[in-house]
C-alpha cells in the first residue's frame, strides 16, 4: 500500500483514531529535530507547535509591514499637506526635496520638467535629450534598480558615481507626460527591482497634481532646446 492511499483511507475514516486509541499511543516516530523516537501522538503535538512558530513569526512580519506603512503613510500625508500650502513652483520644488531628504531619508533627489512657465530659469527645466522623453513616455509604472541612463547620472554630477540604486517615475495628468523624477542612492538595495511600488506611485500623482496645479495652463511637449539635439 502507498503513502497516499494510506493517508487517503485515514482522511475517509476519521473514527479510526477513535477506535484505536490505545494502539495508536504505542506508535513511535523519529523526531524531528532530536531523532529520537517519540509516540506518533507526541509528533503531532510538535508539528503544531511548529506550524504554531511559523504562524507568530508571519504575523510578527505583517504587523511590522503594517507598522512601516503607517509611518509611510503618515508622511505622505505631511508632503500632500505641505505641497497644498505651496502657492508657486519654487515652492513646490523646496518642498518636495525637503520631505524626501528630511523626512523620507532619500539622499539625492532630480527633478526635470519641460513646461511652457514663467519659472524656466529653476534648474529643473534644463533642457533634456529626446532620450529622456522617451524613457518618461515608457514610465507606465515607477521603476526600481540599479540602472539610469548617463544623462540621468549627470544629474546628481560628481556624486553620481557612487550612485547604486534609483526609482524613477513620469510626471503626468494625462497621457503626456511633462517631467520625470529620480531619487537615488549609494545603497544597492535601498531601490532594488522587486519592492513594492504603490506608494511611489501616488507620490508621481500627488507630485504630477501639485504642479499643474501652479502651472495649469501648460501644454506639455518637447521644449525647442531638447528636440534640437
Amino acid at each position: 500500500m502507498q503513502a497516499h492511499e494510506v493517508m487517503t483511507w485515514l482522511q475517509s475514516n476519521p473514527g479510526f483514531f477513535d477506535d484505536y486509541a490505545d494502539e495508536v499511543a504505542d506508535i513511535f516516530v523519529p523526531h524531528s529535530h532530536h531523532g529520537q523516537a517519540v509516540s506518533l501522538a507526541e509528533r503531532q503535538l510538535q508539528t503544531l507547535r511548529d506550524k504554531n512558530r511559523a504562524l507568530e513569526v508571519r504575523l510578527g512580519e505583517l504587523l511590522q509591514f503594517g507598522e512601516e506603512n503607517d509611518v509611510i503613510s503618515d508622511m505622505l500625508h505631511g508632503l500632500t499637506v505641505s505641497l497644498m500650502q505651496a502657492d508657486d513652483l519654487g515652492s513646490i520644488i523646496g518642498t518636495l526635496e525637503y520631505h524626501l531628504k528630511e523626512r523620507f531619508l532619500v539622499p539625492h533627489v532630480a527633478l526635470r520638467l519641460w513646461l511652457p512657465t514663467a519659472d524656466r530659469h529653476l534648474r529643473e527645466f534644463a533642457p533634456v535629450a529626446e532620450a529622456v522623453h522617451k524613457l518618461a513616455a515608457n514610465l507606465v509604472s515607477p521603476y526600481c534598480g540599479p540602472y539610469v541612463t548617463d544623462e540621468v547620472t549627470a544629474w546628481f554630477e560628481d556624486e553620481g558615481v557612487e550612485l547604486r540604486s534609483f526609482a524613477l517615475f513620469a510626471l503626468k495628468t494625462g497621457e503626456e507626460p511633462f517631467g520625470i523624477m529620480v531619487m537615488a542612492s549609494p545603497d544597492a538595495e535601498r531601490f532594488y527591482p522587486d519592492m513594492g511600488t504603490l506608494y511611489l506611485q501616488r507620490l508621481s500623482e500627488l507630485v504630477s497634481a501639485a504642479v499643474r496645479r501652479v502651472v495649469p495652463h501648460a501644454t506639455a511637449g518637447i521644449p525647442v532646446a531638447a528636440a534640437d539635439e
